[in-house]
């Protein structure tokens, strides 16, 4: 089974990694990634206080913030992913990894889905899921639009103070 996990890095490790292992099967395909904005004006107003002259390359300038703005999303990207990866890695379950940039991650995860050929997602659920606001977040918009199963782990939020039960089925 190819499962996609995707994760902003609220997602419980050890619940996830459970779930994987009981349902890859003998040909096990799972892929963490997470969706990170990179705020590039941002990223480029770090250099303003470096003067440069008027007849410098521009391109020079360009190669710099897409060197910077790959930093940044492979330093947030693995902030997110790196404990579902070490949680998967602890049961025996190897991964491949995706930094995705982009500005809907539930655009990006659906897109994701399909590059990977995935038959299942896995998303945190941060909400209440019988809300009206609910329905507006990312697990909700990929369920809705996408044409895969989705399996909902409901991730840790700063007011549980419980920790969360390990599930077996």
């Amino acid at each position: 089974m190819r499962i996609l996990v995707a994760t902003t890095g609220v997602l419980p490790a050890t619940p996830v990694a459970e779930f994987c292992r009981m349902l890859i099967g003998e040909n096990p395909e799972v892929t963490v990634m997470t969706v990170v904005q990179v705020p590039r004006s941002f990223l480029e107003s770090l250099d303003d206080t470096v003067r440069r002259s008027f007849l410098d390359d521009d391109v020079d300038d360009q190669a710099a913030a897409e060197e910077k703005a790959a930093r940044y999303l492979e330093e947030r990207g693995r902030r997110a992913v790196d404990p579902i990866r070490a949680a998967l890695a602890a049961v025996g379950i190897e991964t491949d990894v995706r930094f995705v940039e982009g500005d809907d991650p539930a655009e990006a995860i659906i897109n994701t889905a399909d590059e990977v050929g995935a038959e299942l997602v896995i998303l945190g659920a941060t909400r209440r899921l019988f809300t009206e606001e609910a329905w507006k977040s990312v697990s909700a918009r990929v369920m809705v639009n996408s044409k895969l199963p989705v399996l909902l782990v409901p991730g840790v939020r700063i007011e549980d103070t419980q920790e969360m039960p390990v599930i077996e089925l």
